[in-house]
């Protein structure tokens, strides 16, 4: 691993404003096994030109089960089922349902925000949006046309 940093170090110094992609970068190479857990599956879904969507599947778990926080452009979504009595009469030949605890982070781009939290059939949906302030968006800058002055009118005094 560290021939890989020695070869990105320099072009890390030529990144400047990328230091996400460089945090991302660095958390992928430190822990492997984090990175890439795939409990609970998700999908991320682009709904239009400024809403996204992220879709849990969270069988087993309800609402007062979940959390989601949202801190510093990092989304985090965290599970953990409450202790449910074990009923005597009931003998559990197969667990197929996963009811672990888990955390699963996303790291949000600039200016998207949560909008909203549903929690349906088992699928947990946040719903974000991108909103760019007014002044951080493009804007044409008109281009004054100066007269032009001609030769002819230089050499000619009135």
């Amino acid at each position: 691993m560290t021939n890989v940093m020695t070869l990105t170090t320099p072009l890390m110094r030529q990144t400047v404003g990328f230091d996400r992609l460089n945090e991302m970068f660095e958390s992928l190479l430190r822990d492997t096994s984090e990175s890439f857990d795939s409990y609970p599956p998700y999908n991320i879904e682009k709904i239009g030109e400024d809403d996204y969507r992220i879709t849990m599947a969270v069988a087993g778990f309800g609402q007062e089960d979940l959390n989601i926080v949202l801190e510093n452009g990092v989304l985090t979504v965290s599970g953990r089922t409450k202790k449910q009595e074990a009923d005597e009469k009931v003998q559990i030949l197969h667990r197929g349902i996963a009811a672990r605890p888990f955390e699963r982070t996303f790291r949000l781009a600039d200016y998207i925000k949560v909008t909203d939290a549903d929690l349906r059939d088992g699928l947990l949906t946040v719903s974000l949006q991108r909103e760019i302030p007014e002044e951080k968006k493009p804007r044409m800058i008109p281009i004054k046309e100066s007269p032009a002055k001609s030769i002819e009118n230089k050499g000619k005094k009135k």
